[in-house]
């Protein structure tokens, strides 16, 4: 069982130390982890413009660094307001995207999460056999980070859909396990 790093807000900033026990597909969707998730995203706006300068993406773009292993676990946080999804190794920013979340009346859950299950190519038993390449499940319910269509606005049934080359990056990077905030 991997233990997923959650983040503790602390006078304003977060602070990714505090350890919960948890199996793969947990998520914990109560209002401190969406609070806790809601400061993840908030940390990792700073965190994008000091280690990316003032940059602006637009729609299916990313950027992307090298961070060395050995500078801690990745983790993923999505941002729904920003329509932006980073990636760190331990507490350096490593990757940032552009996202498309759950449109209205399907809105993509928020709180502390972690993937468990992968598939280099899923097709969706919900939605018509619809393609979710480099999927990474959060949910038992069929929430998952996969890459497809990016038009810079809420567009999902509920998933964080991310550009395809993005996606297939980050399928690289993570385990089952990793731990994926998702705040407003």
């Amino acid at each position: 069982m991997k233990q997923l790093a959650y983040a503790l807000a602390l006078t304003g900033m977060c602070a990714f130390g505090t350890v919960i026990s948890s199996t793969p597909a947990s998520a914990l969707e109560t209002y401190e982890a969406q609070m806790t998730a809601s400061d993840a995203a908030s940390q990792a706006r700073i965190d994008m413009l000091d280690a990316f300068g003032p940059k602006v993406l637009k729609p299916g773009q990313y950027l992307w660094r090298d961070v060395p292993q050995d500078a801690g676990e990745e983790r993923v946080v999505v941002s729904l307001s920003d329509q932006m999804a980073y990636l760190y190794r331990g507490n350096t920013l490593m990757a940032v995207a552009t996202v498309s979340s759950g449109q209205p009346g399907r809105d993509t859950p928020t709180g502390v999460f972690s993937i468990g299950t992968k598939k280099v190519m899923h097709r969706s038993r919900k939605y018509e056999n619809a393609p979710m390449p480099f999927a990474q499940f959060i949910t038992d319910y069929g929430v998952a980070l996969h890459a497809g269509y990016n038009p810079g606005h809420p567009a999902s049934h509920g998933c964080v859909r991310l550009p395809s080359a993005f996606a297939k990056k980050l399928y690289s990077v993570t385990d089952v396990g990793t731990p994926v905030y998702i705040g407003v």
